[in-house]
This record gives structure tokens, sequence and C-alpha cells, in this order.
């Protein structure tokens, strides 16, 4: 499965700052013992890594025991969850986490956790600011098997972004007056397809004309050059309607579609480009959106873009 398929994976749980990483053993504590969020354990006094604990009481996580991951950290798991409701769901799996921001400015992290027999989960966490870490908690549903010898979880990917480029698919209209964001994209034969959406939110028209314009960006954040993009029919013949750049308005309300294609091939040694990030403007001059296509582009050195077309 791909990491666009396995962000759209909903965990249960609360949707607050996400972590994840192997090795830690989940503790049997639910249901008697299970705290809610914000709350230590009841019924037990809160332990850390220096203080004494009573008998029989779990083991805290130490810091700095290999359970972080690009600035998240597990703090804790255990067997069992507390619903809203206060009844035990002993089939779910939870997991404490932080996540501490290193950067400048602020920044939304992307988790997706992994535990073997568990639903997959991910959680979107921030803004965080400079220097700041926030806590949560996220819980997964047992899918398979039984969790008698104990479990572990994995954090699969982190992604982070600038919080003021974060992509906002829903909720209140962003200050631009559009929503620019990609849908979960199809794979098949090392071909890649992802769908970038535009969406005017605003009371106002929005023109734009052509293409969206790109930016590749690595891991570190960094600008990746040497990679052309191109009309998408230069990479792939797609189907659909024509690939023609030409003026398009969108009324408040309306939507329009555009897309990006590659292929993953890889004809050498060494030069193959993977890049987690995309920075999106949707017209020249336009507030910029990050998005997270995991672009695998092999040693193509090409990138597809599709001309905005109205979306019906």
């Amino acid at each position: 499965m791909g990491v666009l398929a396995l962000l759209a994976l909903a965990g249960c749980g609360t949707t607050e700052p996400g972590v994840g990483a192997g090795g830690v053993r989940a503790e049997a504590l639910c249901p008697s013992q299970a705290p809610r969020y914000g709350e230590a354990p009841r019924g037990r006094p809160t332990a850390t890594a220096d203080a004494p604990r009573p008998p029989g009481s779990p083991s805290p996580v130490p810091s700095g025991t290999g359970t972080a991951q690009d600035g998240v950290r597990i703090t804790r798991l255990y067997a069992g969850a507390i619903d809203d409701e206060g009844v035990c769901r002993s089939s779910s799996l939870t997991t404490e986490f932080e996540v501490t921001n290193p950067a400048a400015h602020d920044m939304t992290y992307t988790v997706i956790f992994d535990a073997q027999g568990y639903t997959g989960a991910s959680r979107v966490v921030g803004p965080v600011g400079p220097g700041k870490t926030l806590r949560g908690r996220v819980a997964m549903s047992r899918s398979y098997g039984d969790s008698a010898g104990g479990t572990s979880v994995s954090i699969t990917s982190v992604r982070s972004i600038p919080s003021a480029e974060a992509p906002a698919p829903g909720g209140p209209c962003p200050a631009s007056g559009v929503r620019v964001y990609a849908d979960q994209g199809d794979a098949a034969m090392g071909l890649r397809v992802v769908g970038l959406h535009l969406e005017n939110c605003g009371k106002e028209p929005y023109a734009v004309e052509g293409r969206p314009e790109l930016e590749i960006i690595d891991a570190e954040h960094e600008r990746v050059e040497g990679v052309k993009v191109l009309p998408s029919a230069e990479v792939a013949q797609l189907g659909g309607p024509p690939d023609v750049a030409r003026p398009l308005t969108l009324r408040p309300g309306e939507r329009a579609l555009s897309g990006i294609v590659w292929r993953n091939t890889v004809q050498a040694v060494d030069g193959a480009v993977n890049a987690p990030y995309l920075r999106v403007r949707a017209k020249a001059g336009a507030a910029p959106v990050m998005l997270t296509p995991e672009l695998d582009l092999g040693t193509t050195g090409r990138l597809g873009v599709e001309a905005w077309r109205k979306e019906e």
C-alpha cells in the first residue's frame, strides 16, 4: 500500500498529536487503570524514570531509548482504551506520544503508526510552535489474532510542513479564498498519478490560467534541482479530456482539477530522486501549499503536470 493510501487510514481515538516507534511493549491497562487524555493513571501515582514506583506498577518509557523518530517519541503504550462513554475497548492498543518541533517556525506533522495485528492510524499534529512539544494519544483497533503476547508500535513515517503552507481540504476557508489539496492517487506498473484539486471557497471569482506551479522538496526541506516539470502528455498519456492550457475562472463554490504524473524507472546506479514534498501554487504569485505525494521519480528526471480544468 502506498504512502498516500496509508495517510487515509483512520485510527480510533482522538485526532491529536501523533507519534510512534518500535520496541516499546504495551502494558495491560484496561479497564480500571486506563487514564483519560491528560490524566495520570487512575489509582496509581505518576511514575517517572527517576522516581520510585509502587510494586506492580508499569514501567515508564524512558527517554532516549530508541523510541523516537524525527521529533516524535512514544511515551507509553497500553492494551485497551476507554472511549468517550467510559467503556473499555479491550481490543484497542493505545499509544501516548509527544511531538517536538526543532524548526524556527510553526510546523504541522503527519505521523503514521503501525502495529502488527492492528489497524494502522495516522495523525495530523499541529501547528507545533518553534521548540514546543505537543502531547496526545492515538488508539488502533485489533484486526486479527490476539494480544496475549503483547505488542509494540512502530512509526511508518513522519512528515512535517510549515503550518502556513498546510493544505486545508475541509474546515474554514483559507485567507487566500481557495483550497489546494491532493487526493490519494493511483500507482500501477511503475506509473504514478495524483490528482490536484482547487476549490474556490471564497466570495469572489478566482481566475487561473494554464498549469499549477510546482517545486519539488526533499526530506530536508530543500528544493530539488535538475527535475524537469513538463506537460503531463510528455510523461504519459492519461486519456480523458485533452490537456490544453486555457484561462479558467471559478465562481464561489466551483472547483478545478489538475494532476501530476511520473514514472519511478531507475536506469542508473546513482541519481534516483525520492522527495516526499511538493510545493504547489495554483498560479504565479499564489499562496503556496505543501503536499506530500512521496515522489519516487527514479532516474527519469521528469514530473508531468496537467492544466487546470473545471471539475464537474
